[in-house]
């Protein structure tokens, strides 16, 4: 991986592919949120009201944006409706990186997070396009995750494990599915 320009992105990308590890990335805690709120709190806030173009000047510059804007947030606002504000903004990312093929410049690893976004999303299409991209990484890089995330957008047109904190109204088989493990 080469060197992003901006100090905000070599620290992120350093930090979270250098530092942390996949049971921080995926099983978080209150250190690691403690760590990047310390870390990255602040480039959070000045940088998200910044168009995604911007954010598009390189695929290392693209991937760090993705990280800030879409892993940052469950992190550091874990259990709020702003762990999920950021959202549009790095699914935009990811898209413009995409479509300059981006993903292919990148190891497996740091492609999974690019495409995070699209796992994440509640539209219906990025799903379909993160399945494709997911199966293409194999299920070492988060391809049943993929697969369980497109399967509650596929039943419910949402994820029912954010609706507490986004105040929606949870149906009976929201709940049983949620009750039944799906709540990343």
């Amino acid at each position: 991986m080469a060197a992003p320009q901006r100090r905000w992105a070599a620290e992120l990308l350093h930090f979270w592919f250098h530092r942390l590890g996949p049971a921080d990335w995926f099983g978080g805690g209150p250190e690691v949120d403690a760590a990047l709120r310390d870390r990255f709190a602040r480039d959070l806030a000045m940088l998200s009201c910044r168009p995604a173009r911007e954010f598009l000047a390189d695929p290392q510059i693209a991937l760090a944006a993705v990280l800030l804007f879409d892993q940052v947030p469950r992190n550091i606002y874990r259990d709020s409706a702003l762990a999920f504000a950021f959202d549009p903004l790095a699914q935009a990312i990811t898209r413009g990186a995409l479509r300059r093929g981006w993903g292919a410049r990148l190891g497996k690893q740091q492609h999974q997070f690019l495409a995070m976004p699209l796992m994440h999303s509640e539209d219906m299409a990025d799903q379909r396009r993160c399945l494709r991209i997911f199966r293409t990484l194999g299920p070492r890089y988060g391809l049943p995750f993929a697969r369980s995330h497109y399967a509650m957008i596929a039943r419910f047109g949402r994820f029912p494990h954010r609706n507490p904190v986004l105040g929606r109204e949870s149906s009976r088989a929201e709940r049983r599915a949620v009750a039944a493990g799906n709540s990343w």
